[in-house]
């Protein structure tokens, strides 16, 4: 969340968007993932001293099991935090004052996992749609201890926050593992508190149903696909308050943060989960800038596919054949775009030699393979006639 699984930079910022997360889908609800057993074999199982008692006649026998599970949820559990999402509430103008109408009370609760203690400091990653709004954010330890919790950073994009908070009653960080190993079938436990805290570490268990799976995300949610995010899929039952908690291979590893799952009728035994892979440059980033650097052309744009057919051949003058694309709407100035030379009205159809027909499909390629400071190659329509520009990538703001 040194937070790189590669010495290559790059690759690891391009890894970012392969999963993300404020996302809202449709017919999906956003909660954390819980996630499966132990290893490919059986599970292997301790049986530790027997007693045998009497009572009113009926013996009864006590006998201390351990399992591969067991141990792994012991030596990891006191890592998964409860995040309460605390909001003023609004009052009613008619009502009798009381004695916390000035006090912020609990809007919602999560999950989060702490990944690393330095100092006197313990940092914290959760989903930004756990904090999302948050005027105050608690922290519950596993023994109950309450922390207040500083933001540091939130990404919607991939749908991931990092907390800060004191360290004195912490002593159990979570362990990366590597995501990218991961195979259909893998065993994998989750830890969070589904339903609120009166349900705190709760532990599922479960397999790896699939990788790389990709999920439309509305971050706007006007209605249009914005984002795709890359994701783990478990079977493992999900409910709200799991959010931002953790997905644990057989090692006990944090290869996951629980996100959200499928919530249709029809639809049972999908939970998704981001990589952690993907997640470990978010959270650097977000603990020490408080924000993802992510690069940007510095144009507004407009799906062609929003432009009338009487406006693509008319005012744009596009050849007949393209049917696919995106219209700059306005060029920032001083920009990449503006220094290259763009215009408004300019129809972007390749980046770097690669098609691109939408703004999902630009948003990808300049996030997932593109770093601020690189040249991107641009060709677009101007009145009928292909253009080519080469434009530097600068910070988006």
């Amino acid at each position: 969340m040194g937070y790189y699984n590669s010495n290559d930079k790059k690759t690891g910022k391009r890894g970012y968007f392969a999963s993300s997360f404020t996302g809202l889908i449709a017919g999906a609800l956003l909660v954390g993932v819980i996630s499966p057993g132990v290893t490919d074999a059986e599970p292997e199982t301790a049986v530790g001293a027997t007693t045998t008692e009497s009572v009113s006649g009926v013996q009864t026998t006590s006998t201390l099991v351990t399992s591969d599970v067991t141990e792994i949820v012991e030596q990891t559990n006191d890592a998964v935090v409860g995040v309460s999402n605390l909001q003023m509430a609004q009052q009613n103008p008619f009502s009798a004052p009381t004695a916390t109408d000035n006090e912020a009370q609990e809007a919602g609760a999560g999950s989060g996992v702490i990944y690393k203690k330095d100092g006197d400091t313990a940092y914290i990653v959760t989903n930004n749609h756990v904090v999302e709004g948050a005027e105050d954010v608690m922290v519950t330890l596993s023994d109950g201890t309450e922390l207040d919790a500083e933001v540091l950073g939130t990404d919607v994009w991939t749908d991931l926050a990092v907390l800060k908070v004191p360290s004195k009653s912490i002593e159990i960080v979570a362990e990366f593992g590597d995501s990218s190993v991961l195979k259909a079938g893998e065993p994998v436990i989750a830890i969070g508190n589904p339903l609120g805290l009166q349900f705190s570490g709760s532990v599922t268990t479960g397999v790896i149903s699939g990788t790389e799976r990709l999920i439309p995300i509305d971050v706007n949610q006007d209605g249009t696909e914005d984002w795709q995010s890359e994701v783990l899929q478990t079977d493992a039952a999900i409910n709200p308050g799991n959010s931002g908690g953790a997905l644990i291979n057989a090692k006990g590893q944090l290869i996951g943060i629980n996100s959200m799952k499928i919530a249709q009728a029809a639809v049972e035994g999908i939970g998704l989960a981001i990589p952690i892979n993907t997640a470990i440059p978010i959270i650097a980033d977000l603990e020490t800038e408080g924000a993802v650097e992510r690069p940007s052309m510095g144009v507004a744009i407009l799906d062609l596919a929003e432009v009338p057919a009487q406006y693509r051949t008319g005012q744009l003058g596009l050849p007949a054949e393209v049917e696919g694309g995106i219209v700059v709407q306005s060029v920032v100035e001083g920009s990449g775009a503006a220094t290259a030379g763009m215009e408004a009205y300019d129809v972007i159809v390749e980046l770097d030699g690669k098609p691109v027909k939408s703004i999902l499909e630009l948003r990808q390629y300049l996030y997932n393979e593109t770093e601020v400071g690189d040249t991107l190659e641009v060709k677009a329509y101007r009145g009928g006639e292909l253009m080519s520009f080469e434009l530097e990538l600068t910070e988006s703001m």
